[in-house]
């Protein structure tokens, strides 16, 4: 079934939002955004309202902080943080997710109960925590956070993973590859893996969003990413002691989480809805051949 007009409106304005804000974020260096560490005009620049002026005639659109840097440029190049982290952070644990699901749906018996113990056990901590006691352990910095998100992600993907292959361990293609002598890495790899893919790619690509937000939580409260690296949640957090006088410092970043996040969510729902009609993946044909001598497979 087709996905409806408005469904597929929806989810080309989010594909469009998240690649102008990636390729503006990218770009940045050359459209003329300084460095986030750039101090501007302290005493003349300092917490301009935006589509203001500054005394040197620069044009603000989003205004200034109270250093008198820029809020498009800076919320343009923590844009490159922010996503680079969500993004990665969420395939790494995919990836995780579908290693373990994997195994242990396939193999079963003492792999499996010692994976999905290790996994419910994981599961019963609040990712928060995890997250907060992950980063108590390292200094905080963009690498750890990436990997912290990575680490405390993959939990949910590794269930659905293991719940798709247990599922196609019975189905026919699977008893018609062990009959004609495939391999049993073989067989998990290359038929019964691209199978059960649909789940995890899904909760992978939804998992972008909310990366992104724990990532902007983290370096709010000072554990994410060190300043003087710009990312959306320390802009934020950087605007908390003048959100009375000067909101448009902290709603700016805020508005590009929340932007960001929601068309991440279309786009994991369109996925969702792609594959929940798609057919099973033949990854290879077999034919049997009947000859004089025998049985032939081609």
């Amino acid at each position: 079934m087709s996905a409806r007009p408005a469904s597929r409106r929806s989810t080309r304005a989010a594909i469009a939002v998240v690649s102008i804000v990636a390729l503006a974020s990218i770009g940045a260096p050359y459209l003329g955004a300084r460095v986030p560490a750039s101090i501007g005009d302290v005493v003349g620049a300092r917490l301009l309202a935006p589509l203001s002026r500054d005394p040197s005639g620069a044009f603000h659109l989003f205004g200034t902080d109270r250093l008198g840097r820029d809020l498009l440029a800076r919320t343009l190049l923590a844009g490159r943080v922010s996503l680079a982290v969500g993004i990665v952070g969420a395939l790494l644990a995919g990836a995780l997710g579908v290693v373990v699901g994997a195994v242990a749906g396939w193999r079963r018996g003492l792999p499996d109960r010692l994976l999905m113990a290790l996994t419910d056990a994981l599961l019963a901590i609040p990712r928060l925590v995890l997250l907060l006691l992950c980063v108590a352990l390292w200094e905080p910095s963009l690498r750890t956070v990436v990997i912290v998100l990575a680490a405390t992600g993959w939990m949910g993907i590794a269930r659905l993973t293991r719940a798709e292959v247990v599922a196609a361990r019975g189905r026919p293609y699977v008893d018609a590859a062990r009959a004609l002598g495939a391999r049993s890495t073989r067989t998990l790899w290359r038929h019964v893996l691209p199978n059960a893919l649909g789940p995890a790619l899904v909760a992978t690509a939804m998992g972008v969003g909310s990366a992104i937000m724990l990532e902007a939580g983290l370096s709010f409260l000072g554990l994410g990413v060190q300043p003087p690296a710009a990312s959306w949640g320390n802009m934020i957090a950087a605007g908390r002691d003048v959100v009375v006088t000067a909101p448009w410092v902290s709603l700016i970043p805020g508005l590009a989480v929340v932007i960001v996040t929601m068309c991440a969510t279309i786009i994991g729902d369109a996925v969702r809805d792609r594959l929940a009609g798609r057919r099973p993946v033949v990854v290879q044909r077999t034919r049997i051949v009947t000859t004089a001598r025998g049985v032939a497979v081609n």
